[in-house]
């Protein structure tokens, strides 16, 4: 049986940030993009399971609405000082179809908002959510800098952007994170992110580490998404998509039965193998899932183990996009079929 012993821990930055190393996405614990969610008691009691297996970081954001933040404080309030709170900021009221918003009064009062609906006096990891053309990085990355200064957040972090705008906003508060997707079917992040990641001493939190369900082989053509669900208007999980794919869902499971994993273990172990600066967040809404994850931890892959499935990834051929356009600007958190 899994126990909290078994977890890893990541080093995410150089600013000190450690997390397990597999963390818990939170967003699909209440309603809103990924489906109904569930219950306040069953968001507690699954939160306050996966800390009872070792898990020290949460992810949250002010656009999947004030319930999630209040959920997750409600959960981890218990050992509250053990556990490390990622939240984010960047749309106007918190509403990701209202347009982007980080200018520095939004992101003061998105602190604020947060740190009362969490009951907690710090949030720990502060992401800018989307990037604001309207706002230089500069001015993002120095509000970030002076809430800091204040005690009322600890480390920074951005979403995908360009290297550019890493760089400019990590000289101006060095940057612990960047969330980006990351997974075995997107892997274009170790080419575009790794270097400048790497050199400026950043990690990598991956968001849709189980391509939003979809690699743990539990979705397929006949799949009928609940009214809501983001999942729906995503070319890659249209019926034809779904069946071009099986072939990575086929590689994946007989690639993971030969390390006496499942599916989804052994795509959360491949991320964790990749480097020792990198902590995926996998949701769902189901404690005998969560288990499941977590028990990826160890699952160990060799650096051949990772040659081969990368070179076995190389000759598969993913179809359908990632986003339909225009790209929707809220949807990070891999949650499973399981809510549905």
């Amino acid at each position: 049986m899994l126990q909290e012993a078994d977890m890893e821990y990541s080093k995410l930055g150089s600013q000190g940030l450690q997390v397990s190393a597999l963390g818990l996405g939170c967003m699909g614990l209440t309603p809103g993009h990924a489906g109904k969610g569930v219950s306040e008691a069953e968001g507690i009691e699954l939160i306050r399971r996966a800390h009872a297996l070792g898990v020290t970081f949460f992810d949250t954001a002010e656009a999947y609405g004030a319930a999630n933040e209040t959920l997750v404080g409600k959960a981890v309030a218990p050992f509250r000082d053990r556990v490390i709170i990622a939240t984010k900021f960047g749309f106007v009221d918190g509403d990701p179809s209202a347009g982007l918003d980080s200018s520095p009064a939004r992101i003061r009062l998105v602190v604020e908002q947060s740190l009362q609906r969490m009951g907690t006096d710090h949030i720990d990891l502060l992401y800018q959510h989307r990037l604001d053309p309207k706002v230089p990085v500069e001015e993002v990355a120095g509000a970030v800098r002076d809430l800091i200064a204040e005690g009322k957040v600890r480390y920074f972090g951005m979403p995908e952007a360009d290297v550019e705008l890493i760089r400019r906003a990590h000289a101006v508060q060095p940057l612990s994170a960047l969330q980006c997707e990351y997974s075995m079917w997107w892997r274009e992040p170790e080419t575009r992110f790794f270097p400048v990641l790497e050199e400026l001493g950043i990690g990598c939190v991956p968001y849709s580490p189980l391509g939003r369900g979809y690699l743990t082989g539990a979705i397929d053509e006949k799949i009928r998404f609940e009214p809501g669900d983001f999942r729906r208007t995503l070319p890659r999980f249209q019926p034809e998509a779904l069946e071009a794919n099986r072939a990575l869902l086929g590689w994946i499971e007989s690639t993971a039965r030969a390390k006496g994993a499942s599916s989804a273990q052994l795509a959360l172990a491949w991320l964790l193998a990749k480097r020792p600066w990198i902590a995926p967040i996998p949701g769902t809404t189901r404690i005998d899932r969560l288990e499941e994850n977590l028990k990826a931890v160890q699952v160990v892959l060799t650096p051949e183990d990772l040659r081969r499935i990368d070179l076995g990834l190389d000759q598969i051929r993913i179809v359908g996009e990632r986003y339909a356009p225009p790209r929707p600007r809220a949807h990070d958190e891999d949650v499973s079929v399981d809510n549905s």
